[in-house]
Formats: structure tokens, sequence, C-alpha cells
């Protein structure tokens, strides 16, 4: 089974799905692989290789333009274009041939521009005390079934009155490239329940 990882540097999910007997993931991003494991990370755009086979896509596209945490920058992002790339490529990644995919993101305009999520999970579903709502949009995939229900973690509390998952704080607030690693639990129920389809 082929598999690309769309968007991810980190080698989290790839090596999940590696771990599956019959698998073979490649990821791909315009950022080098983290892992140091280039010989199965690809370093481009993952639209001039969308179609070159895959049997599966997990894609992970930028949310920077589209989550609604993000919402008071939208004016802003639409004058200038950024708000509308991000739509297309999000969309190119949903209409790749590849008859499975799956394309992650956080709560996002996606739900309006494009269709609301077949699925919503929590990584507290999958063995980490902690919250990050993730909304996945599914191709002939079934949805994700929670392996590992735990505690919903410990919040850290500012003077606006807002709260945040302490992991969230922990990784220095506005870096984002750190937040978007997905987490373990839940790369591992992606490889468990759909390597073998």
């Amino acid at each position: 089974m082929r598999i690309l990882i769309a968007c991810e540097f980190s080698g989290v999910v790839r090596e999940a799905f590696n771990s599956i007997h019959g698998c073979h993931a490649v990821s791909c991003d315009i950022l080098p692989c983290e892992d140091g494991r280039v010989d199965y990370h690809r370093q481009c755009d993952v639209l001039d290789i969308l179609g070159e086979g895959w049997d599966l896509m997990i894609a992970h596209p930028p949310c920077t333009h589209l989550a609604v945490s993000g919402a008071a920058f939208f004016a802003e992002k639409r004058k200038d274009g950024r708000q509308q790339d991000a739509i297309g490529f999000f969309m190119e990644l949903v209409n790749a041939p590849i008859p499975r995919i799956c394309v992650e993101n956080p709560v996002c305009i996606m739900s309006t521009t494009y269709r609301k999520p077949d699925q919503i999970i929590q990584p507290w579903q999958f063995g980490h005390e902690t919250t990050k709502t993730t909304c996945l949009w599914l191709k002939n995939l079934p949805k994700l079934v929670p392996t590992n229900i735990v505690g919903k973690g410990e919040r850290q509390f500012y003077a606006s009155g807002k709260s945040s998952p302490a992991w969230h704080a922990k990784t220095g607030g506005g870096s984002g490239h750190k937040r978007s690693v997905t987490f373990s639990g839940i790369a591992r129920a992606m490889a468990d329940q759909w390597g073998n389809l």
C-alpha cells in the first residue's frame, strides 16, 4: 500500500504507517524532515506528486489562513488573497486522484466553504491527556475509533479569562510549527485502522 503523508515534516504519521506490514509511506513538505528519514521524505510541493499512484493520502494542509482562531485577520487575508490561496490548496488535496483520503485541520472556515467534516476527534480519545479539536474530511475511509480514552488534561488560564491546553502554552503560545505536529496516539490509530484497508 503506497501512502502519501502530505504537508508533514515531523515524520510522526509516516512512521506510524511504515510500522504496519505492507505499508510504504512517504511524507512530503516544503520543509525538510525533522527525523532525518530523508529516504522517506520528499521536500517539494505536494501538488507536484499527487498523481503518482498513491493508494491513501493523509493530508495536513496549513491552517494559518483558515482556522477560526485567526478570524480577527480574515478581512485582511481575504483582501490580499492569502485565504483564497489556502482554500484552493485545501480543495486540491480533497480532490486529488487518490482512492482514499483524509484531510485534517482544526475548526476552520472549510466547514462552511466546503462542507462539514466527517469526524471531529480529540487527543484525549487516543491516550493524550489534552484537548486539540481536530476535524477530519474523509473519502472512502471509516471514522477513526477511539483507542484509549483518558482525561482532558490541564489548562493554562490567562488574565483575559481565556484559557488554552497546558501543552499549547508549553510550546511557546505562538509556535504553530510545533503545535501542528500530530499526536502519536492519533497517528497510531490512523495506521492501525486504515493501513490494511
